[in-house]
């Protein structure tokens, strides 16, 4: 009898953890709520601090340091990948986003780059600086306008709204960014991430019109 009131004991002390460890696990994840509202144009400020984080540096550039903006946030987020990034982006020619593109993929992160055909040659595009690193980027191939822009961090992090990547969309334009943690939501967008980059595949593309030649 003594024995089974011990194991009742145990069992609802147990139950007791369990609930206890529940509660304070959904605490920390409130407290890292992962999701964030960014608007734009966002102050002018320096951003090594970003690229270089330890050991500190000091910099003597006359911009601001250490003030906190929606691009330096959005930068940081961006940084923050561990081991994927898959980017659909209508326009990319700012320098410090293709820059911390470049230092991921110097972490082994996986990169994956969609951007429209017609704007990946522009002057001042990034595209090519980042396909010249052997960043993986295909562009469009049809005649519609590839106008998305967001980009899915590490299989879970969904970041879209109106924004491209460019100086002007950062520094000057009224824009804005979701940055959200929902599987229900980055579900779709990194579904139709892998439609887009399947569909746009070179070399796809080069057999179809091999094809059409030979018939």
């Amino acid at each position: 009898m003594w024995n089974m009131k011990m194991v009742g004991l145990g069992v609802v002390a147990f139950s007791l953890s369990l609930e206890l460890i529940g509660r304070l696990l959904c605490r920390l994840r409130r407290g890292r709520n992962p999701n964030e509202v960014l608007f734009f144009p966002s102050d002018t400020t320096c951003l090594e601090n970003i690229f270089n984080p330890s050991p500190p540096r000091s910099c003597f550039c006359p911009l601001p340091h250490g003030a906190e903006t929606s691009f330096s946030r959005l930068l940081r987020r961006i940084m923050s990948v561990s081991s994927s990034l898959d980017l659909c982006i209508f326009a990319f020619s700012n320098t410090n986003l293709s820059r911390a593109l470049l230092a991921l993929q110097s972490r082994g992160v996986v990169i994956r780059v969609l951007s429209d055909k017609n704007y990946a040659t522009i002057t001042g595009s990034q595209i090519g600086v980042l396909r010249k690193a052997g960043i993986r980027v295909r562009c469009s191939n049809r005649s519609e306008i590839m106008h998305h822009k967001f980009a899915v961090l590490d299989g879970r992090l969904l970041v879209t709204g109106s924004l491209n990547w460019t100086q002007t969309a950062v520094f000057l334009n009224e824009e804005n960014i979701l940055i959200i943690e929902d599987p229900d939501l980055v579900r779709p967008f990194l579904q139709e991430f892998n439609r887009l980059w399947d569909l746009n595949d070179p070399a796809q593309v080069d057999w179809k019109v091999s094809s059409r030649r030979l018939v």
